[in-house]
């Protein structure tokens, strides 16, 4: 694997594809800046070895037109509370004033363009935009490992216009892809995988792929009711993809014969309405009455689940379990990430993977206390279910 640390930026400008996507609130304020922390090694790797540096990302869904409240002009003091250097913007990433910006940095600074996505081309993967923003670096770096799965301009078509000495991955993008290796390829048993969330359908090849490896598959959130209603259950007004049905009985019957451990949730907290002050109460997943549904799993379900994790050399996360974004539904979901804490100190490597586990992992402040927090959500499913992304092949 290349990274930065086999290229020589003395006096070079480095451009790097960072995944500076973050969510910003109603006053366009950074809520959560995970992401622009953990590219700040690679940014300072490079100006130590005297280097500049012209950062490009996208923000938001802007569709291809220019819409201020998608601008990467909101994040820049969140940059500079991580690293004390002189930082330009450029209010569009391919104008004349943006190369004039990028051919007159010195070494030690740092250039950021406009959002990526003002432009069409960029999601299109076009050849003739993805020439343009090549022209602002002498060196191109991706580590934008939350994007590697899309075959945008900037994240795989630009790396065409780099000589294989002058592309390589950051920080982030080699670290996920060791990090993410160790989980998936281990020898150490047990290897545990929860995998939550609320659709079957966004997890299928997922599931499948880590039957391969897994010991135990931990089964929550709303994707745990087409389960239950396979195997004949009453899940009442509970979340259900009935076009999946005959696939989860057949991964049950899969995993069956291959020797892991596919564990259910066995009893539920339901609520009469999707709502954080609905009317709760507990009871069997199997039975749960006509007009409530399942929002969050119970003690039951969390005591076997423990017992199963607090067991594994290995442990993956992907997808809450319940609706964690309401107090009233979190508990399942934060007990899972304190189950993982204390597994983590008991030597387990654990790894948390997907935009909702983080949000959860970092709701409860816990995101130093396990192995490795992954940056990517969509990418990091793709990367185990291939086995390699767009941005990553761009690279090699």
């Amino acid at each position: 694997m290349k990274t930065i640390e086999s290229i020589d930026f003395k006096d070079k400008r480095a451009l790097i594809r960072v995944d500076f996507n973050v969510s910003l609130d109603n006053d366009l304020q950074v809520t959560d800046d995970t992401r622009i922390r953990a590219a700040i090694p690679t940014l300072k790797y490079i100006l130590k070895n005297g280097g500049s540096i012209v950062l490009m990302s996208h923000l938001g869904r802007p569709k291809g037109k220019v819409n201020l409240k998608y601008s990467l002009a909101h994040i820049i003091n969140n940059i500079k509370q991580y690293i004390n250097v002189p930082i330009h913007f450029a209010t569009d990433c391919i104008s004349d004033e943006a190369f004039k910006l990028s051919s007159s940095l010195k070494s030690g600074e740092i250039l950021l363009l406009e959002n990526l996505r003002f432009y069409n081309e960029e999601e299109n993967g076009d050849t003739t935009f993805a020439k343009k923003i090549s022209e602002h670096g002498h060196i191109y770096i991706n580590d934008a490992f939350g994007t590697a799965h899309r075959a945008h301009a900037s994240t795989t078509v630009v790396a065409e216009h780099f000589d294989n000495n002058s592309k390589c991955f950051g920080y982030v993008m080699a670290n996920e892809i060791i990090n993410i290796n160790k989980a998936i390829d281990t020898t150490d048993k047990p290897f545990t995988a929860i995998v939550g969330g609320s659709k079957v359908s966004d997890k299928i090849k997922t599931i499948d792929k880590l039957l391969n490896n897994a010991n135990n598959i931990l089964i929550g959130g709303g994707m745990t009711f087409t389960f239950i209603k396979a195997l004949g259950g009453n899940i009442g007004n509970s979340l259900c993809e009935l076009d999946k049905l005959d696939w989860a009985l057949t991964l049950l019957d899969k995993a069956k014969k291959l020797g892991v451990n596919i564990v259910l949730p066995s009893d539920v907290i339901v609520a009469d309405k999707f709502a954080n002050d609905a009317n709760i109460k507990t009871c069997d997943i199997n039975n749960i009455p006509d007009g409530w549904m399942g929002l969050d799993i119970h003690k039951q379900s969390l005591d076997s689940f423990k017992q199963i994790i607090l067991a594994s050399k290995v442990v993956l996360w992907n997808g809450p379990m319940g609706v964690f974004e309401m107090p009233s539904f979190e508990n399942g979901t934060k007990e899972i990430a304190y189950n993982l804490v204390e597994a983590t100190k008991n030597g387990a490597f654990t790894l948390i993977g997907g935009g909702d586990s983080v949000a959860a992992i970092n709701k409860f402040n816990l995101q130093d206390k396990v192995s490795y927090v992954s940056t990517g959500g969509g990418a990091m499913l793709e990367y185990i279910e291939e086995g390699t992304l767009p941005g990553i092949e761009a690279i090699k």
